[in-house]
């Protein structure tokens, strides 16, 4: 039986925003829990960034900064949703 934590992969999550801005990473990875996975700006100069640690698989997500969702320029992947606008598409291989 192979170890599942084996496959597990590190993604970091990036996005340039106002310093001092609320800044989490929400998708199907974590049940769109926009409080959960915070991207922290430690120089202070508006770059966040996480890490969280997933399964192969496909995932889509959004930012929430402040009170708006964005999707993530750096990404060309994204599918659009329920509501009519978009999700980014993620793929850990």
């Amino acid at each position: 039986m192979k170890n599942k934590t084996a496959a597990m992969k590190k993604v970091m999550f990036n996005l340039k925003a106002e310093p001092g801005a609320a800044v989490f990473v929400a998708g199907t990875f974590n049940n769109w829990d926009a409080a959960r996975e915070q991207l922290l700006d430690l120089k202070g100069d508006g770059n966040y960034s996480c890490t969280m640690t997933l399964a192969p698989g496909d995932y889509e997500y959004k930012f929430k900064v402040d009170h708006s969702w964005l999707i993530d320029q750096n990404n060309p992947h994204f599918t659009q949703n329920n509501f009519g606008t978009l999700n980014s598409i993620l793929e850990v291989r």
